[in-house]
This record gives structure tokens, C-alpha cells and sequence, in this order.
């Protein structure tokens, strides 16, 4: 391999300021001026496998991701769903956790170009805006407990009352029916303030219809939420839940129980 002509490539496809470092037999180190936001350097190297050069991060970007929230999280839900969009689209595989450009037709340049791109793009999910980040809790939350073999076929995603409710003005994030003569279950999901008053409203309005269920709130962060807000929720919800995470075995346990009548 002419290392000399590849980093040219890289060079011309990339930027002027792209350089190669050997590190060993069939490896390279590439040097660049691309960061994630945080100021750190993306870490890629081009090496040989199996009679391919690839471009590998080596673990690196999901390694960083870490240090902000946690790689299960990460590889599920709407940010899982970003993840595999944009490695897809810049044809980079995710190899357990190392992304891996495979170089085909000796298109360097064009490799190097697509790897930064992707990795660049994976990064930005640092910066989610808030909003969008506590919108991932409740698809994560509602992804995990939809994925319960025995709530699976159960399970029903913004649920409103087809007899009191048929416009869905009053919604829950998810309903769960229970065993024998029990009332059924609805979920709130509660990352925020205006998600903690709303849930409030929607219980005190099926008290007003007298529909009888059981309400459970899942909190991202309890000790967050606004004093006034929770107090208001606290008068009229049943279980709660101060945040998911560390709670969440035992909240899987809980719903499977009452929906199987297990013990």
C-alpha cells in the first residue's frame, strides 16, 4: 500500500490538513483537525483485515457518548433510531459498538469523507435540545415495557377512553389491562413540569367520567420536578415512581404481576 498517495486521497476529499501515522504492520493513525463539539479529536484508524482496508473508530464514539449518558440508553429508542439512520446512510457498520467504513473500489478519500461525516453526526447527540432528549425518555420508557414478552400483545401506546374520551384529549402514555376484576393500568411518563400537570389534569378529569383505573408515574428525575406541580399530582395519581432507571426491574416486575396475576 502507498501510504503516501492514500493520505493525498484523503486530502482531496476531505481537507489539506489530514495526515497518517503508522502504527505497526497494516495500520495507520489518521490526524486531523475534526472534533466532536466538546473539543475532543475523532479517533479513526485505517488498518487491514481479512484482505480489506477498512477505516475503524475502534469503539471510540460510543466510548465518548458514555461519559455524557448511558450506552444502553443510547442504543435504544429515538436516539437508537438516529444512530442506525446515519450509520446506514454513511454505509458504516456498527461491529458491537466499533463503527467500521469498508473501503471497496480503492475509494479512499470517499471512505474517510462518509466515516467523518457519520461520526460527526452520531456526536450531535450530545446536543439534543431539551426538549427533544425528554421526548426520547418517554419513547425509551414506553419501548422498554412494550417490550416485555408477557405485556407485549397487551401493552397500548396513547391510550384515551374510546367511551368518555374519543377525541383523545385526554391521554395516557400507556394503558395496561390486569388480571381478573382488577382496574386496568394507565402510565404517565413524567420528564417534566408541564407532562406532571398535565397527568394531573387527565386524573382528576376520569374521576369527573368515573373511570376507574389505576395510574402509575414513571419520573426521569423526581427531585426535578417543581414543588407545586408534584404536590397537585401527588393528591390524585396512585403509584409512584421517583425515576426509571433505578427502578426499573422493579417497575417491569410490578406491571407483569398485575396483568398476569403472577406472584
Amino acid at each position: 500500500m502507498d501510504s503516501e498517495l492514500i493520505c493525498k486521497s484523503f486530502q482531496k476529499a476531505v481537507c489539506s490538513k489530514i495526515g497518517l501515522v503508522p502504527q505497526g504492520s497494516d495500520r495507520y493513525r489518521i490526524l486531523s483537525d475534526f472534533t466532536f463539539q466538546d473539543g475532543d479529536h475523532l479517533s479513526i484508524v485505517l488498518k487491514k483485515e481479512n484482505d480489506e482496508w477498512i477505516l475503524s473508530d475502534e469503539g471510540n464514539t460510543l466510548m465518548h457518548l458514555s461519559y455524557r449518558m448511558d450506552i444502553d440508553e443510547l442504543l435504544q429508542g429515538k436516539r437508537g433510531d438516529i444512530i442506525e439512520n446515519n450509520l446506514s446512510y454513511h454505509s458504516i457498520k456498527n461491529r458491537n459498538g466499533e463503527f467500521v467504513h469498508v473501503i471497496t473500489d480503492g475509494e479512499y478519500g470517499y471512505a474517510l469523507f462518509q466515516m467523518i461525516q457519520g461520526l460527526i453526526r452520531i456526536s450531535d447527540l450530545f446536543f439534543l435540545s431539551r426538549e427533544f432528549t425528554r421526548s426520547t425518555f418517554i419513547e425509551d420508557v414506553l419501548g422498554d415495557i412494550a417490550s416485555i414478552p408477557e405485556l407485549s400483545d397487551k401493552f397500548i401506546r396513547n391510550w384515551h377512553s374510546e367511551k368518555f374520551d374519543p377525541e383523545g384529549q385526554y391521554p395516557a402514555d400507556g394503558y395496561l389491562p390486569t388480571h381478573k376484576d382488577k382496574d386496568p393500568i394507565v402510565l404517565f411518563i413524567l420528564p417534566s413540569d408541564n407532562k406532571v400537570l398535565n397527568a394531573t389534569i387527565n386524573l382528576l378529569q376520569y374521576a369527573k367520567w368515573g373511570l376507574h383505573v389505576n395510574s402509575i408515574g414513571i419520573f426521569e428525575n423526581q427531585e426535578k420536578i417543581s414543588r407545586k406541580p408534584l404536590a397537585k399530582y401527588s393528591d390524585v395519581s396512585g403509584k409512584q415512581y421517583s425515576n426509571y432507571h433505578g427502578n426499573k426491574k422493579r417497575i417491569h416486575d410490578n406491571l407483569v404481576n398485575a396483568v398476569t396475576g403472577a406472584i
